[in-house]
């Protein structure tokens, strides 16, 4: 689960972007990520984005874990956002099925706007982020890291090239160290147009327009294998996270299914501060279908799964 921005610290966390990154629980369960996750919450002196969370964060999130939890909720398919893999969508459709047996109502669809509007901003956001974060980061440490720059690791990336760069480059931190203070009116203009594209007139249109609780999404194609060649295969065309990300806004995905033995999610995600919702969601969703299965740490994958 990925929470609203400012939910919780990112204190300690090597960062990239502080207009987008937060931590937030990975778990087995839905159950397991709520406890995480109210364990994890409260404000932080070093963190100015945790200060408004006060009145917003909750101590014990297993409260919500409902399996009637989608009865009556209304909630809206993102289509256009769900990309043309017959695989995916078949899986996506049966979990949709899944929500109306639950007694959830369906607007299908309730299609996010502009949600492919804004990558070559939001790449530029995490470039100049990325530089200024990754910087303020390292002074911090007082001395005890080798590297006290992203020029530094850049410079230390490329005399050890050999060992830390056998296989790929560090093309993204090269760039990102071309950029200049987060006071240009580049960035400014570029984070500002990113947000008033996921929220305003992104996310909370669709969510106004149809009066929804909650979006859903495939989380993605299947996992991806590693592969040395060609690197991520990145080989379906939909967005399912960047428009919540971007936004600050909370996401949460579950198993829907597998291809080929390789597992697929189904993410819910809404506006701020709606983890309570989610959760709730994801909960009476995962404990209907219960689709997912154990870890067995294969050598490789098997395909014929």
């Amino acid at each position: 689960m990925k929470p609203t921005l400012g939910l919780l610290s990112r204190s300690g966390i090597i960062p990239i972007a502080h207009s987008q990154d937060t931590p937030g629980p990975m778990a087995r369960t839905v159950a397991d990520a709520a406890i995480l996750l109210g364990a994890m919450t409260g404000t932080d002196s070093v963190d100015s984005s945790t200060k408004g969370n006060r009145k917003r964060s909750v101590s014990n999130y297993t409260k919500f874990l409902d399996r009637e939890g989608l009865k009556g909720a209304r909630i809206g398919v993102a289509r256009n956002m769900a990309g043309t893999n017959p695989r995916v969508l078949k899986i996506f459709d049966h979990c949709i099925e899944v929500l109306k047996h639950l007694e959830a109502v369906v607007i299908d669809p309730a299609d996010v706007p502009h949600f492919d509007k804004f990558g070559k901003t939001e790449l530029e956001v995490l470039q100049y982020e990325f530089k200024a974060d990754l910087n303020k980061y390292l002074k911090s440490l007082d001395g005890t890291a080798q590297v006290h720059s992203m020029e530094d690791v850049i410079k230390f990336n490329e005399e050890n090239s050999h060992k830390v760069m056998p296989y790929f480059g560090q093309e993204h931190m090269l760039t990102a160290q071309e950029t200049r203070s987060l006071r240009e009116k580049k960035y400014r203009d570029a984070l500002a147009k990113n947000l008033r594209l996921t929220r305003k007139e992104g996310i909370d249109a669709a969510m106004r327009k149809h009066k929804l609780d909650a979006l859903i999404v495939p989380s993605g194609g299947p996992a991806w294998l590693i592969d040395l060649v060609d690197g991520d295969s990145n080989n379906w065309d939909m967005e399912s996270t960047s428009p919540a990300a971007v936004a600050g806004y909370p996401h949460i995905t579950v198993p829907a299914g597998y291809i080929f033995g390789l597992p697929v999610g189904i993410s819910f995600f809404a506006q701020a501060w709606q983890e309570p919702t989610l959760i709730k969601f994801a909960y009476a969703f995962e404990q209907a279908t219960q689709f997912r299965r154990q870890p067995r740490y294969l050598p490789t994958a098997n395909l014929n799964a």
